[in-house]
């Protein structure tokens, strides 16, 4: 019998919609994404608990901020569902372009679900932060050239995760949770990921410690990494990398 390429994801009967449960969280699952998520996520974004930590979102962040977010993530995610679906009938698991379960939801007891954030695994596009060894500036650009054009499953890829989470629901373990169910579960066994870089704002302890937990190693601290919303922010850098990854870290 062919494999399942959704493999192991569940899908849920009514809606056909797949999902990952957390290992330790059973009420928790990730879905993809969905366009009636943009309401809920305005009132995450506005909470200074989320958006001092995070580069990108404008503040205030509007109705519309959160319809033109979706916009720019959802399409790609779906076209990481979409390859999956069309290698059905394969003799082998395909491997996955990247992760198409990224919205966090809690379920609760009547199967309703409610939005509560999203983890995504990304390529890594902080160029300056791809040699262990050095913060490098200058090759920046060439370094995330040079990882974009890595293939589908190569081991040399550099990733690096983005999440947030509603605040209702921090200090519950959820995102510690989420990381280690999503990269195990999947992006380890489906994606090929060996190697991943993420960063976290001077000042986002919580941050640090769900990365710690799952494994990641503290690299450095730039004390003055970029101007973000008119202000300078230093940065945490943290690697995790596989058993099986390279003993070269470094990009060819």
């Amino acid at each position: 019998m062919d494999p399942d390429q959704l493999h192991p994801l569940q899908v849920n009967p009514q809606t056909q919609e797949p999902f990952l449960r957390l290992r330790k969280h059973e009420n928790i699952i990730l879905t993809p994404m969905r366009w009636q998520d943009a309401p809920h996520m305005v009132p995450i974004f506005n909470d200074v608990r989320v958006c001092n930590w995070m580069a990108s979102p404008p503040f205030p962040f509007t109705l519309e901020d959160a319809e033109d977010w979706l916009a720019k993530r959802k399409p790609p995610v779906d076209n990481f569902l979409q390859h999956l679906k069309d290698a059905q009938g394969s003799e082998s698991l395909v491997t996955a372009k990247g992760a198409p379960i990224c919205s966090i939801r809690e379920v609760n007891e009547d199967g309703t679900d409610l939005f509560i954030g999203v983890i995504s695994f990304v390529r890594l596009f902080y160029g300056e932060l791809m040699n262990t060894k050095s913060v490098d500036f200058e090759r920046a650009e060439q370094n995330v050239a040079e990882n974009s054009r890595l293939d589908v499953g190569d081991p040399r890829i550099i990733w690096s995760i983005g999440d947030f989470l509603a605040p209702s629901h921090h200090r519950q373990g959820i995102m510690t949770d989420a990381v280690d169910t999503l990269l195990h579960e999947w992006a380890i066994p489906r994606m090929g990921v060996r190697r991943i870089i993420v960063g976290a704002f001077t000042g986002n302890d919580g941050s640090v410690k769900v990365f710690e937990k799952n494994g990641f190693k503290h690299l450095r601290t730039i004390a003055e990494f970029k101007v973000i919303k008119g202000k300078m922010r230093g940065l945490h850098v943290l690697e995790w990398t596989s058993a099986e990854s390279l003993e070269d870290h470094s990009l060819p």
